[in-house]
């Protein structure tokens, strides 16, 4: 296994270990470099392509979003070409979707998307597909909701709602909530993502985009009132005004998953908030993300 990566976001400690395992090897580099992708992925079978911006590094820095998340999937796509590669797992997002106009959300639902970031994604995964089917090449793009879990970046410029929550929560402040905390999406564990990407890596299906989400939703409110309850804090929601939100509910169907690729969602929130919990409070002294 070969993990290509320039750590932008992150901690070598996150990798800690698979660095103890012979069969593992890691190397620090960028995907616009596309020299050291092929040297990469050599004698490689399958691709697992996670390399992109975040939506708000996205909505600040457009131009570099365009070079990571489009021009640096397709150098992915022609390191795949010349490496012989036989299978890609491309990671697209559920910010194709934009707000919901159905409820819930399947893989039909059009593209509402007004984001850079969703741009990006759709822009993705036509490329990734007009790519593949002029070289031949397998592949399966998986649209993940709103994914949360151990390991996340806590120490970024732009942090998930839930550590900045529980960021909040461990010094004993209040969790804050923008506007009414009506907003609700799906969040589905880091470790169920992972489990998707090897179902969709093993799969006989090609030439398809599926939801990866647990068909569940959550507000905002029940999300912080989770939390509470969870760090068994005494403190009260504080609301404050409504911030720029670009999507108010989002809540997918992960029925064509379940159906074709036998994956299906394994950790509920409460659990995996719990999973996050006691992670964290192992994990205190984790160290600034490399640069």
């Amino acid at each position: 296994v070969v993990v290509f990566d320039n750590f932008s976001r992150g901690t070598a400690e996150n990798l800690e270990d698979a660095r103890g395992d012979n069969r593992v090897r890691i190397v620090t580099d960028d995907i616009g470099d596309r020299s050291a992708l092929r040297k990469a992925f050599e004698g490689a079978d399958g691709v697992f392509h996670f390399a992109a911006m975040s939506l708000l590094d996205c909505y600040e820095n457009s131009r570099d979003g365009f070079e990571v998340n489009l021009a640096g999937t397709l150098n992915v796509l022609e390191a795949c070409e010349q490496s012989g590669v036989r299978r890609i797992v491309f990671s697209s997002s559920a910010s194709v979707y934009g707000d919901a106009l159905e409820d819930p959300m399947t893989e039909s639902h059009p593209f509402n998307n007004t984001t850079f970031y969703g741009a990006t994604k759709i822009g993705g995964e036509a490329i990734v597909q007009a790519f593949c089917h002029r070289i031949g090449l397998n592949f399966i793009g998986l649209r993940y909701f709103n994914v949360y879990g151990s390991r996340q970046d806590r120490n970024g410029a732009y942090v998930g709602v839930i550590m900045k929550m529980l960021d909040c929560l461990e010094k004993g402040e209040a969790p804050t909530v923008h506007g009414d905390g009506l907003q609700v999406y799906d969040f589905v564990s880091v470790s169920d993502c992972a489990s998707a990407n090897v179902a969709a890596m093993k799969a006989d299906i090609t030439d398809r985009f599926y939801n990866i989400c647990t068909g569940v939703g959550t507000s905002i409110r029940e999300l912080a009132e989770m939390l509470i309850s969870l760090t068994d804090k005494k403190v009260e929601i504080d609301y404050q005004p409504e911030e720029l939100s670009f999507v108010t509910r989002r809540v997918g169907d992960p029925t064509i998953a379940r159906n074709d690729l036998d994956f299906a969602a394994a950790t509920n929130l409460a659990d995996g908030l719990r999973e996050l919990i006691e992670f964290r409070g192992s994990h205190r002294n984790q160290p600034a993300r490399i640069r």
